[in-house]
């Protein structure tokens, strides 16, 4: 049987959607591809495929030595220009860390990148085009799901939220990237609305604006919540006690927080940013700056009809990033791996 090795530190961080990403991508190859290949985690073994879910330095040298057959995946959850506005970093070693994240990539025999915007920008850093494939991100329906009304009163009293109140959901890093500080304007001009932001510092002091949002994590509005990093078992319970999740974020590759929204159906309130339309269409809803977010947030609360018409918005998407969708691309993608790389190299020899 074909070896896939997945090779990852993505979950040692909590709090960040690559490492939601990883473990839900090993889930779905281990458990739908199960007959045909052997997925392993992070192991000293030998390989057709080595999958490289993080770019550890570890992971790099790994990449060049072991079987010449094997084949070297690597997955982009990040350029250089989205590290921008998430981490803060010394001008010198910024430049040495973009340099070495390009290196990376360019190391690997292909790439998978989470968005096909993204495939352009990879193109623009010097990479072959012909390696580059997009697959999207996936999230299992059996741990995000819609939830009964007396199930949602009961997360809302263990969160203090009022059981009548419109909640609005921020999710994700604590970052100026993320939209944090629109996110806290809109809600001190929407009193009556309770925002709760689920996230936190996930990179400690080095993450850019540091010092600028935890004053604001201290001491918020009266209508603002900041939960911390929850556990991603407990965010179902997260996104049920909303009524809409609402990013803001000015930049994104493909946020887990979209899927698994979509998934709870609920509606999505998001930046008109280019990276969204392949791959969202029209599945959620879009402003350019606070005013225009604050009356999209008034149109849906007060109104059941436009409520409803969001909300199945992202039931459509929820049907579309299915299961067997996106599981028929990795098996494709794999399969074509296998058999240009690992077979073609042994008939060569």
């Amino acid at each position: 049987m074909k070896t896939i090795n997945m090779l990852s530190t993505a979950d040692k961080v909590k709090g960040q959607g690559v490492g939601s990403a990883y473990l839900e991508q090993v889930s779905l190859v281990s458990e739908g591809l199960k007959s045909e290949y052997q997925v392993v985690v992070n192991k000293h073994v030998k390989s057709e495929i080595a999958h490289y879910h993080t770019i550890d330095l570890k992971h790099y040298f790994h990449s060049m030595f072991g079987n010449k057959n094997r084949a070297n995946v690597g997955y982009v959850h990040f350029l250089p220009e989205t590290v921008d506005g998430s981490l803060k970093i010394p001008g010198g070693a910024k430049d040495i860390f973009y340099k070495y994240i390009i290196a990376f990539y360019k190391k690997m025999d292909y790439l998978v990148t989470v968005n096909p915007y993204f495939i352009e920008r990879l193109v623009a850093h010097g990479i072959e085009r012909s390696k580059i494939y997009y697959i999207p991100n996936y999230v299992s329906t059996e741990k995000f799901h819609p939830m009964g009304k007396n199930e949602v009163n009961k997360i809302r009293d263990k969160y203090q939220v009022d059981r009548e109140k419109f909640v609005v959901l921020g999710v994700g890093q604590v970052q100026t990237r993320k939209g944090v500080m629109d996110f806290v304007e809109i809600a001190k001009k929407m009193p009556n609305v309770q925002f709760v932001w689920a996230g936190g510092f996930s990179f400690g002091k080095i993450t850019d604006g540091y010092e600028e949002l935890k004053k604001i994590v201290d001491n918020p509005p009266e209508n603002v919540k900041f939960i911390g990093i929850i556990d991603r078992s407990e965010m179902n319970n997260i996104y049920n006690m909303s009524d809409l999740l609402f990013m803001p974020s000015y930049n994104e590759l493909f946020p887990m927080a979209i899927l698994e929204t979509m998934n709870c159906a609920k509606p999505m309130l998001l930046r008109d940013l280019d990276i969204y339309k392949d791959i969202l269409k029209d599945y959620y809803l879009r402003g350019n700056d606070n005013e225009e977010f604050i009356k999209i947030i008034e149109s849906i609360m007060d109104k059941k009809e436009e409520y409803e018409v969001a909300r199945s918005l992202s039931e459509k998407g929820a049907r579309f990033y299915s299961r067997d969708y996106v599981l028929e691309m990795w098996k494709e993608f794999y399969d074509m791996v296998y058999d240009e790389k690992v077979v073609n190299n042994y008939e060569k020899q």
